[in-house]
Parts: structure tokens; sequence; C-alpha cells
């Protein structure tokens, strides 16, 4: 019963922090805590909503479209080698996404988000090959690295918060390892691909 329970809380945690969130966490960030919250309401509404349809919404219904044709469950579409078609969705998406923003002459450093998530989406694709990392972990990874950068780019101390995302951080290492979807190792490079993409490329484009 115990160990139940604990399976629960794991993969509560697992869809609380699916790597699907990172980039509209991101914007909300900087749309209610940095100095673009003076932007329009209409704008900020259709960029979150840009943003939410392409690196949520449209991975997510086409993810879960493959896995049935394949009926496959949860489990078996994390295999790495059932991984590629996924992979390929979400950088498709994330393509198109910025492809929309060009169009409507979205600010660089906004653009440079979901270029930190491409990158990080083409690394763990060629990663793939050999070796499955964890998705969920470049997510909270890459958040982590935003907040950092944000932290250099708009003179505040980030702390506090990173001191929150890195204990965030563990919670769901923990829970991925307890659901025997990775290995420590996994943990450690998912998280830093997604830092490391995050806080370059943030920084580099501005």
């Amino acid at each position: 019963m115990r160990e139940k329970y604990l399976i629960r809380i794991a993969k509560g945690i697992s869809v609380l922090f699916s790597p699907f969130y990172a980039p509209l966490l991101a914007f909300l960030w900087l749309f209610f805590f940095s100095y673009l919250q003076l932007l329009p309401i209409s704008y900020k509404l259709f960029i979150l909503i840009a943003v939410a349809v392409f690196t949520i919404i449209i991975p997510r219904f086409g993810i879960n479209i493959f896995r049935w044709s394949n009926k496959w469950t949860h489990h078996q579409l994390s295999a790495r080698q059932n991984r590629f078609v996924p992979y390929i969705m979400t950088i498709i998406s994330y393509a198109v996404c910025m492809f929309v923003f060009d169009s409507i002459n979205t600010a660089q450093f906004m653009k440079s988000i979901l270029i930190a998530g491409l990158v990080a989406q083409l690394l763990c694709t060629f990663i793939n090959l050999r070796w499955k990392v964890s998705t969920h972990m470049v997510g909270i990874g890459g958040f982590t690295g935003a907040y950092v950068a944000f932290g250099e780019l708009f003179y505040f101390n980030p702390v506090w918060g990173l001191a929150l995302l890195i204990l965030l951080s563990g919670v769901l290492g923990t829970a991925r390892m307890y659901l025997r979807q990775h290995s420590l190792w996994d943990i450690i490079v998912g998280f830093f691909i997604g830092f490391t993409c995050a806080w370059i490329f943030i920084l580099v484009r501005w």
C-alpha cells in the first residue's frame, strides 16, 4: 500500500512538472515579473496562446495520436527506440512557432527561449541514438537556466528562486528514478542540457 502511494505521488510530480510546460513558464515569468508586464495585454495573450499551442497542445496531441496508433502504453512510448518520432514532432512544432514569431517581428530575446528549447530537443534526439536522457530534467533544467539568465539580464538576485528550483529539480529527479524511468546519470545529464542551452542562448541572443 505504501509503495502504491509513493508511485502515485511520483507520477503526479512527473505530470505536474512536464517538460512541455517549460517555455510557457518562462514567458509567464517575463510577462509578470519583468518590465515586459507593460506590454499590451492583447499582445501578451497572443504570445502565451501561441507558445501554449505550439509547445504543449500540438506536440502532446501528435504524440498521443502516435502512441494510440501503435497501441503503446506510456511506458512503451518512453523506451529509447520509440522516442524519435515524438522528438521530431516537438522539434517541428517549435520551428513553426519560431516562424510565427518571426512573421510578427517578435523581439529576439523572446525567440531565444524557443531557440534554447529547440537546441535542447536536437541534442536530446542525437543523444537518444545511444542513450535516453530525462526530458523532464531537460525541461526543469531549461527553466532554471532561463531564470538565472533573467537574473543577469534584469539585475535581480536569483538566489532564493534558484534554491527553490534546485529543490524542485531534486524532487522531480527522485520521482523519475523511483518510477524506474531513468538512472542518476540520465537525470544529471538532462538537467545539464536544459540549463546550459537556456542560459547560453538567452544571454547570447540578446
